[in-house]
C-alpha cells in the first residue's frame, strides 16, 4: 500500500510545486524543489529501490535544466566515495575469510564472560557494537544474528524447551540490531549516514573533520550509549537463570571449529590494519604537532581517508589468499553499489540545493515557523527531526534529506552550523522502533523472537536515550574537532 500511495503522490507533488507560483527563489530553485520533494516522497514510501530514486532525481534535474549534467554528477566523484568503495571492498574481504567470526568468538570466549547470561548478552552486543565501527551495520547484524541464533538453539533441552526467558531470547535478537547500529556511530566509516554528512560539511561549510577528530566525538557517544543499552535491556529481559548449562561449551567449539588463522586471514588483517593506520594517523600527528603544522597538512592532503581506503583495499589484490589472493575482483565488485550511487544522488541533491539557493530559502523559511532559540535549541532540533525521520525512512536517506536544510536553517539564523550537522548525522543512524526503519531490524525481527510492540517499546527507549546522548556529547564536545 505504502509503495501504491508513493507512485501516486510523488508525481503529484512534482507536478504540484513545478506549477505552483513560488515567489523569492530562482527558477532552477524552483525547479529544483519539485525534483526534491518527488524525491522525499519516493525514499519515504520506497515506491521504487533508494539508489534508483536518487539516480532518478540526478537525471531529472539536468532534464529540467535546474543545472548542466557536469555540475549535477560532480558529486558522483567526490573523494568520499572512493571512501566508500575502499572501506566496502575492506569489509566484503573480511566477511568472506571469516575474519569477523574470529573476532567475535574470540571475545565471547572470554574467561569472564563463562556461562552467564548477563555477561553474554553484554559481551555479544559489546562484539557487535566494535565490529559494526568498520564494516557495515547491515553485514554485522547479519553475521552476529546467525551467532546469536545458534547460542539461543544451544540452550533448548531435549524436550524442546529454553533454559532461558523468552524475554532473554528478546534481549539478544535486539542487541544485535541496536548494538550494530550504535556501533556504526564510532568512526566514519561505520555507516553512510556518516560519510554523507561529514560529506555536507566539508563542502557546503569548508569545515574538513579528519578521521580521528570524528572518533573524539563518536567513540564516546557509543560507549555510554552501548552501556544505558545493556543496562536496560538486562534489567527488563532477564534470563531468569543465573548460568547457561551449555552456553559456553557451546561458543568454545564454535571457536575450535574456526581452526588455525589462515594466510587469507592474515592478510586481511593486515591491509586492515594498515588502512586504520592511515586513517588515524593524522590524528595523531596533529595532537603530536598541531593542526596547522607542515606535517599534518602534508598527510591531510597526500593520503586523505578516501586514499587510504583506496590503498588498503588495493593490497587486497596483491596479498596472497588461501587460494591466489587475499580477493579477486569477481568478490571485489560484490560490495553494495546501491548505498554508494544512494549517496552520490542525495549529495548531488544536497549541493544543488545551496547552488540555486533552494537551501537558503528553506532554511529562512523553517527558521521564522520552527520554535529555535540560540545553538542549543537548533542542535535539539535538529536531532529530533533526524531521528524522526529515520524511523519512517532509511538512516542513509535521512541524512540526506536533513544535513543540508539544517546546516541552511543554521547559517539563516546566524549559528554555527557544524553543531546541528554533526548532531542531525549522527541522531540519523537512530531509528529502533520498526522492522522498516533500518535493514538491521528487518532481519532480527525476521527471528520470530521479536513482538512488534517488544521492538517498539524498547526502540523507544533507545531513541530517547540517544538524542539525550547525542545532544549532550556533542555540545560538550564538538569544540575539540572544531
Amino acid at each position: 500500500m505504502r509503495e501504491r500511495i508513493g507512485a501516486v503522490l510523488a508525481p503529484a507533488v512534482f507536478l504540484l510545486l513545478l506549477f505552483l507560483p513560488l515567489d523569492g527563489i530562482p527558477d532552477p530553485a524552483h525547479r529544483l524543489a519539485a525534483v526534491l520533494a518527488a524525491v522525499v516522497v519516493l525514499w519515504v514510501t520506497e515506491a521504487l529501490p533508494l539508489p534508483v530514486t536518487a539516480l532518478l532525481g540526478a537525471a531529472a534535474c539536468v532534464l529540467l535544466q535546474v543545472a548542466p549534467a557536469k555540475e549535477v554528477f560532480a558529486p558522483f566523484a567526490d573523494p568520499l566515495m572512493f571512501l566508500f568503495i575502499g572501506a566496502f571492498i575492506l569489509s566484503r574481504a573480511i566477511f568472506l575469510h571469516g575474519l569477523d567470526r574470529r573476532v567475535a568468538y574470540a571475545v565471547l570466549s572470554l574467561p569472564w564472560v563463562g556461562a552467564r547470561p548477563s555477561r553474554i548478552l553484554f559481551a555479544f552486543g559489546a562484539v557487535t557494537a566494535m565490529i559494526s565501527g568498520w564494516i557495515s551495520n547491515t553485514a554485522t547484524t547479519a553475521m552476529m544474528f546467525g551467532i546469536g541464533l545458534s547460542i539461543l538453539a544451544a540452550l533448548r533441552g531435549p524436550d524442546g524447551r529454553s533454559a532461558v526467558a523468552p524475554a532473554y531470547a528478546t534481549a539478544l535478537m535486539l542487541i544485535t540490531s541496536f548494538a550494530a547500529s550504535i556501533g556504526g556511530l564510532a568512526t566514519p566509516v561505520g555507516t553512510p549516514p556518516n560519510v554523507i554528512g561529514l560529506g555536507f560539511i566539508r563542502a557546503e561549510l569548508g569545515v574538513g573533520i579528519p578521521f580521528f577528530s570524528w572518533m573524539l566525538i563518536g567513540v564516546p557517544v557509543v560507549l555510554v550509549l552501548y552501556a544505558l543499552l545493556y543496562i536496560y535491556l538486562n534489567a527488563v529481559a532477564p534470563a531468569g537463570i543465573r548460568e547457561l548449562p551449555a552456553g559456553a561449551k557451546l561458543i568454545h567449539e564454535e571457536r575450535e571449529r574456526l581452526g588455525p588463522w589462515t594466510r587469507g586471514q592474515r592478510s586481511v588483517a593486515f591491509a586492515f590494519g594498515m588502512t586504520v593506520a592511515l586513517w588515524m594517523l593524522p590524528g595523531f600527528v596533529a595532537l603530536a604537532a598541531g593542526e596547522n603544522s607542515s606535517a599534518y597538512q602534508m598527510f591531510l592532503r597526500r593520503v586523505p581517508e578516501g586514499v587510504a581506503a583506496l590503498l588498503g583495499a588495493m593490497l587486497l589484490f596483491v596479498l596472497p589468499g588461501d587460494r591466489g589472493r587475499a580477493i579477486t575482483w569477481e568478490d571485489a565488485v560484490r560490495i553494495d553499489w546501491g548505498v554508494v550511487l544512494l549517496y552520490g544522488g542525495g549529495f548531488a541533491l544536497g549541493v544543488l540545493s545551496f547552488q540555486t539557493g533552494l537551501a537558503e530559502a528553506m532554511g529562512r523559511g523553517l527558521t521564522g515557523v520552527l520554535p529555535i532559540e540560540g545553538s542549543f535549541g537548533m542542535l535539539v532540533a535538529s536531532v529530533l527531526v533526524a531521528v524522526v525521520l529515520s524511523e519512517t525512512t532509511s538512516n542513509t536517506a535521512s541524512a540526506n534529506m536533513v544535513v543540508p536544510v539544517v546546516i541552511s536553517i543554521a547559517q539563516s539564523a546566524g549559528l554555527d552550523p557544524v553543531e546541528p550537522a554533526l548532531g542531525a548525522t549522527m541522531a540519523a543512524s537512530l531509528g529502533f522502533m520498526l522492522p522498516v526503519s533500518t535493514p538491521c531490524n528487518a532481519i532480527v525481527y525476521g527471528s520470530g523472537y521479536i513482538p512488534l510492540g517488544q521492538m517498539m517499546r524498547h526502540g523507544l527507549a533507545l531513541d530517547l536515550a540517544g538524542i539525550v546522548v547525542i545532544v549532550t556529547l556533542v555540545r560538550l564536545l564538538s569544540p575539540l574537532i572544531h
